[in-house]
């Protein structure tokens, strides 16, 4: 008996096939091998094709079931994770009206700036949790505002594992977790936010109906099981967004409990127990998986846009001859604590909530021809991103979370020790990586909603601690070049606004 996970990612598709009576996983596959490609017809704009998603989707299924031919007609429920904050927009017959408008477009700040302020900052921060920010409503106010044509045309709005489990299924559902996610819930009365959807104008009847994150959404049709090479019938009985299902995978779903990733983005996720909130929307709170009325469990994400896309463009425009990672960790760690002075400010991928929703660019400070080489470079790379999260974390710990222990998986940037100890060392944090994907929780998700799994802790119980990183003894020199990285983060900021006139 098996249980089918699959985790639509900005980069990649993955998918899991997870034997039941172990809870492991005895087969992974990801398409395509190299990244998919993000669209941008302007600056600040980040879309994807759902189409090619759906395809990748295929191929991924396709890899598994050539490794277990057997499995397909065994496997008893399908869970799916998704990049969050994408928007999907379908006509009346399931086709697309446009590109997705993912995750790190920003495009739609400003509306969700001028939206903060005039339906008040307390009232966005007890019903909604956050600003309106760049996030799904406000992406959607966008298409209203510009694309009127196609406004007029949608039948319904998605979130990408939305748009995923329509095609497996035919059905067009979202959940609570989703819908607030996108700004579209209010937890002051837990139920949709007519008051967002008001002053955006927005129809009440273009937001799917929602189900449950643990439920019945439906079962695999002929024809996309026909696709996909499997039985139809099968129950989509779990979605969520990443990285609220990473933090499940990672045995994440208690009060007090905190997981990380290092992927495109960085990504920071503690559970609490109550409405937990930053003035300044910098940190922003969710639905977790396992939130109810009348037990709330709210995650608290801090997100870096610049993180692993930023080590990946030093892979490619840096490195020579087709380095690997491992390789460039090497060099890299013949390099001292700091640099020599070398520094990089990662936050090149959009704007960032952690900075206010500013978007000052990535910059790579001080570099001296006659001292950096290349193995500088990707120091000073590694640096910039653990120090990105290292600013993020210090903000969670003043709103009273938790770091003592992280636990992150053994499939991103927490792969690198430098990276890994830098932030071990600067938090003072255990950090401890686990075996397991987003794509591998997905699929126990599916086996915890179809009772499968009597609860969450036998089916995230099984997980592997495969290494563990504990905070150095040399933490002064950490917090030198920390402080001189904050420094030229602060006066870019400074200079950023400035520009504005602010």
């Amino acid at each position: 008996m098996y249980l089918l996970g699959y985790d639509i990612g900005s980069s990649s598709i993955k998918a899991a096939l997870v034997d039941v009576k172990s809870g492991k996983a005895i087969a992974i596959t990801q398409s395509p091998a190299s990244e998919m490609k993000m669209y941008a017809a302007e600056s600040g704009w980040a879309e994807q094709d759902p189409a090619l998603w759906w395809e990748h989707v295929q191929r991924a299924t396709k890899m598994l079931l050539e490794q277990h031919p057997d499995a397909a007609d065994k496997i008893k429920g399908i869970g799916i994770a998704y990049q969050m904050h994408g928007l999907v927009l379908v006509d009346e017959n399931q086709n697309l009206l446009r590109p997705a408008i993912i995750w790190c477009d920003s495009r739609a700040v400003e509306i969700g700036h001028k939206a903060f302020k005039e339906m008040g900052e307390v009232n966005c921060l007890t019903q909604l949790l956050n600003s309106p920010g760049n996030f799904t409503a406000s992406k959607l106010k966008w298409v209203k505002d510009n694309e009127p044509e196609i406004y007029k045309r949608i039948h319904k709005i998605m979130l990408p594992g939305d748009y995923i489990a329509m095609k497996l299924t035919g059905e067009i559902l979202t959940t609570i977790s989703g819908l607030s996610e996108g700004m579209f819930w209010d937890f002051k009365n837990e139920t949709l936010s007519k008051n967002l959807l008001d002053y955006y104008g927005i129809d009440e009847n273009l937001i799917p109906e929602f189900r449950n994150t643990f439920s019945s959404q439906g079962k695999v049709r002929t024809s996309a099981a026909d696709y996909l090479g499997l039985t139809p019938g099968i129950p989509v009985a779990y979605r969520a967004g990443d990285q609220a299902n990473n933090a499940l995978a990672l045995n994440v779903f208690n009060p007090g409990e905190v997981a990380a990733t290092g992927g495109t983005s960085g990504v920071v996720y503690g559970v609490v127990d109550k409405a937990v909130y930053d003035l300044q929307s910098r940190v922003n709170g969710f639905a977790h998986v396992n939130h109810t009325q009348s037990e709330k469990r709210i995650g608290i994400l801090l997100c870096i846009n610049g993180a692993g896309i930023q080590y990946s463009w030093l892979k490619h425009q840096v490195a020579a001859n087709e380095m690997t990672y491992e390789e460039m960790e090497k060099l890299a760690a013949n390099v001292p604590v700091g640099s020599d002075g070398l520094r990089v400010v990662t936050f090149g991928n959009g704007a960032e909530r952690v900075l206010a929703n500013e978007e000052v660019g990535a910059q790579i400070k001080n570099l001296n021809f006659n001292l950096h080489s290349q193995a500088h470079l990707f120091r000073a790379g590694l640096e910039g991103i653990a120090f990105s999260f290292v600013y993020g974390m210090r903000l969670m710990q003043k709103m009273g979370l938790n770091l003592s222990i992280i636990r992150v998986g053994n499939d991103n940037l927490f792969q690198s020790k430098i990276f890994s100890e830098t932030i071990a060392t600067l938090v003072n944090s255990k950090i401890e990586v686990q075996r397991t994907t987003g794509a591998i929780g997905a699929a126990k998700g599916a086996g915890v909603a179809t009772k499968i799994y009597p609860n969450l802790k036998t089916a995230m119980g099984t997980n592997e601690v495969v290494k563990t990183y504990l905070p150095l003894d040399n933490k002064k020199s950490y917090e030198l070049a920390y402080a001189a990285w904050e420094s030229d983060l602060n006066l870019l900021l400074k200079e950023n606004k400035s520009s504005r006139g602010i």
